[in-house]
Parts: C-alpha cells; structure tokens; sequence
C-alpha cells in the first residue's frame, strides 16, 4: 500500500480571513520532488494554505506518482494507488480545511484530477497545468460529471510542449470539458510553467 510521507510535506501557512481556512494540495510532475512547486508559495494567494507533497515511488533521482507512459494506458492501478493514498494523508491530518483545492504539474495534474474522479464531492478546484486525464473509466466519473456546481478547473498547456504526447492532449481536452467546469489556457512555452501562466493560476485561485 502506497503511502504520502508527511515528514517530507513542505508547508505553507495561510492567513485566512475567518473560518478554518482552505487548503491547497500541490503535486509535482514525474522524476521531481516536493521543494520544486513549493517554490510557488510566496506568489500564490496567502489566504490558502500550502501542502506539498512527494510522491510516494522513487525515479530516477525523485519521485512519481505512477509509471511514464508516453502513450495512453488505461491500467489506473498505479495511479489510483497513489490517489488514494493522499486521500488517506488528508484523512489523517489533525486539523480540518473549509475547503481543499488541488494544483499539479503534469504527472501531478493527472493526480488531481484522479483524485477528483475518486472522491467527486470533497474537492473545491483543480489547477491543472501541463498535463492530461489518466485514461480507463472509474465509478465516480458519472458523479464528476453530474455534480452541480462543477469543479472549476485551470487546465494549461504549452504550445512547444514536447512531453505530453498529442494524441493525450487531444483525448484528454474533451473529456475535461464533459466532466469540469473548465477555463483553459495555451501558451508559448514548452514543458514548463511561464510567468503568464502563473498570474492566471493566482487569479484563478482568487476568484474560485
């Protein structure tokens, strides 16, 4: 059984306005570790709080969240493993959050939107950059798509994007569209995040 190591988390305290506060659950891509998105913390809102986390299997000199593919596979056992055992880290925390937002770069934003397909009802937005769906179907799709309000998800990529494959792009674009309520963004950059894309994903976290 997979599991997040809470020693490892880098944590950003929020200043909420009132109330429990919200968190915000970061995820970074295959072949990196939980200091790299972390270094977002200081431009994003400062109500939230920050949780960065490592994935649970080692590669190459850091860590993914479940195996490379460059191209589609519909074997979700690595993938929904590692989801499920943030869902358990979250369970686990000794302290509850109004409201739980997820950000991921690649690999990290497949994993957002795996948990969401999971657990339809406990997230509040995704931000979804440089990445794509895992593909298979799961129980909790149907759920996803008839949820009222749907979950408002940033989804961007880079037109010189040479590391999600097209036809993942291609697949993917529509079946977020049928599943979130989607705000999507293209850039001129290849697999990386731009200062652009940056003040969208702050301006996203702020109105949602």
């Amino acid at each position: 059984m997979q599991q997040i190591d809470a020693d490892a988390v880098r944590w950003r305290e929020g200043q909420p306005q009132s109330g429990a506060g919200e968190l915000l659950v970061v995820m970074h891509g295959i072949g990196s570790h939980e200091g790299d998105l972390f270094g977002l913390a200081p431009h994003l809102p400062s109500a939230l709080t920050i949780a960065s986390l490592r994935a649970p299997l080692p590669y190459g000199g850091g860590f993914a969240w479940f195996d490379f593919s460059p191209v589609d596979s519909d074997d979700h056992s690595l993938i929904d493993a590692s989801a499920e055992a943030v869902l358990r880290w979250l369970d686990g925390l000794d302290r509850r959050f109004e409201r739980v937002h997820l950000l991921g770069f690649s690999q990290g934003g497949a994993m957002a939107v795996q948990l969401a397909r999971l657990a339809p009802q406990r997230f509040s937005s995704i931000v979804h950059l440089a990445s794509f769906v895992h593909d298979g179907e799961l129980p909790g799709d149907a759920e996803l798509a008839a949820r009222e309000p749907r979950i408002p998800l940033l989804t961007t990529i880079g037109d010189l994007d040479d590391v999600i494959h097209r036809d993942k792009i291609e697949r993917s674009a529509p079946w977020l569209d049928a599943h979130f309520d989607v705000d999507r963004r293209t850039y001129h950059r290849a697999h990386s995040i731009v200062a652009e894309e940056l003040a969208d994903v702050v301006a996203f976290l702020e109105r949602v």
